[in-house]
């Protein structure tokens, strides 16, 4: 239920860093940030980010339950 729980903040703080990296035009290095297009959608994602924010979520949650 932990790692539900978490995929929330993940996705927020990535969306959030990514915008920030991306809009200044940097990849962010091993980070890779890049524009994703879904449909006429325009966004920026980094899977590096996500999956480090939802790890940090996931222990947090887990040690909190």
């Amino acid at each position: 239920m932990a790692l539900f729980k978490a995929f929330i903040p993940g996705l927020v703080l990535t969306l959030a860093i990514a915008v920030i990296l991306g809009s200044n035009g940097t990849s962010g290095g091993w980070l890779n940030v890049h524009r994703v297009n879904i449909e006429q959608i325009q966004f920026y994602w980094s899977w590096s980010l996500f999956l480090i924010f939802t790890g940090l979520g996931w222990f947090i949650f887990s040690t909190i339950d």
